[in-house]
């Protein structure tokens, strides 16, 4: 049976469609002062939760760049990379869709087509790869999209080399291409990253020099092991964080809809970090809390939910048990969880970040208000 027209296309799903609500707001919102629009950040992750926080960046006037994994092999991504031997372009194409200055335009909406007629491959992905070909350079293959786009910013891959990841569980299995380790039915202990001759990947200086250049770091959100840690793998990336002057900012995902952190607490989510290249570098780690995180008892560290909550489950109960069972779970903190990651150096500030609508996504507004605090408070920490 042959593909109706209706079902030939259709269009990528992304977690940035509620901030149009957000740029419709922005003439009535507060925004930061003239030197704190003047700082320069770059954004550290990939192509799901990297956007969110571009977006965020811009709607506060932050010049902002990314810096995002290159280590994606799974659905359009991995076939051009199998059968064109093409850079993994997914991400980069969705962080170029969220640089633009008009989303709602119709060639950048038209990046994000998917083609059922056409294995699923997504236009630009489709774009980025005969673009690498045609002019021999993915950097410029980006620099023509930025263009197209008229991107607010610089999208960098942390690499050019292809590279292959392999994770660890935490039964000890080795499962190995990100696609199927971030849908694992564990959660992952550790992951490593090399090319695809085995030797160690070398770094994208612009990313590097980027990153050095920068008054504020934002790792995330997104997954955790697949999509954030792979650029912290790639030597020379956390040696550019160590360089750079700018405060570290990690903003931890809301829950786990796909298995690769399963059950894995805020805390652990940090320690995840640390152990892969981060001790001593974040200064801040927001996450999402339903209710303030109060000390019910210095002796044994609970915490009071207002809301007359469980203890446990306070912080993350805007998710119901029939989101939990179709496979969404939440990223829980609780206030001890809060004082032993702040004993290793970060500032924990939690807000309820969830959106109404969409309890998997950020709140565009709560998010903008969270990092404009992150923003004011790295300035004050500097004077």
């Amino acid at each position: 049976m042959g593909i109706r027209k209706t079902d030939a296309f259709r269009v990528d799903p992304a977690a940035t469609a509620a901030f149009s609500a957000l740029k419709s707001a922005l003439p009535n919102l507060r925004g930061l002062d003239e030197d704190d629009r003047a700082l320069r950040a770059v954004v550290i992750g990939g192509g799901t939760g990297a956007p969110v926080s571009i977006r965020t960046l811009l709607s506060l006037g932050v010049q902002t760049s990314a810096v995002v994994a290159m280590a994606d092999d799974g659905g359009s991504t991995g076939v051009l990379r199998e059968e064109a031997d093409a850079t993994p372009p997914g991400d980069i194409r969705k962080c170029l869709v969220a640089f633009a200055q008009d989303p709602s335009d119709t060639l950048v909406r038209a990046l994000k087509y998917r083609f059922a007629v056409a294995r699923d491959h997504a236009l630009g992905n489709l774009l980025l790869t005969a673009l690498e070909d045609a002019c021999g350079s993915f950097p410029e293959a980006i620099a023509i999209c930025e263009r197209l786009v008229n991107a607010q910013g610089h999208v960098y891959p942390s690499t050019l080399d292809h590279v292959v990841l392999s994770a660890r569980t935490c039964d000890g299995r080795v499962l190995d291409g990100q696609a199927v380790a971030c849908h694992s039915k564990t959660a992952l202990e550790s992951v490593r990253l090399a090319a695809e001759d085995g030797r160690p990947p070398a770094p994208y200086e612009p990313a590097c020099q980027a990153i050095r250049e920068a008054d504020l770091i934002v790792l995330g959100p997104g997954s955790l092991f697949t999509s954030i840690i792979p650029n912290l793998l790639i030597p020379g990336i956390v040696d550019a964080i160590r360089a750079s002057r700018g405060r570290v900012l990690f903003v931890c995902a809301l829950a786990d809809v796909q298995g690769e952190t399963w059950g894995l607490t805020a805390r652990e989510h940090f320690e995840a970090l640390a152990s892969h290249g981060m001790e001593g570098l974040i200064d801040y780690m927001l996450v999402h809390s339903k209710v303030p995180l109060r000390a019910e008892s210095p002796a044994t560290g609970s915490f009071s939910a207002l809301s007359g909550a469980e203890l446990e489950h306070a912080s993350t109960s805007d998710l119901n048990d029939s989101q939990l069972t179709c496979g969404v779970r939440p990223i829980s903190i609780n206030y001890g969880d809060m004082l032993a990651i702040q004993s290793r150096g970060p500032i924990v500030i939690s807000r309820n970040l969830v959106d109404a609508e969409r309890p998997t996504w950020h709140s565009p507004f709560a998010l903008r208000d969270a990092f404009q605090s992150v923003i004011k408070l790295s300035r004050a920490r500097r004077g």
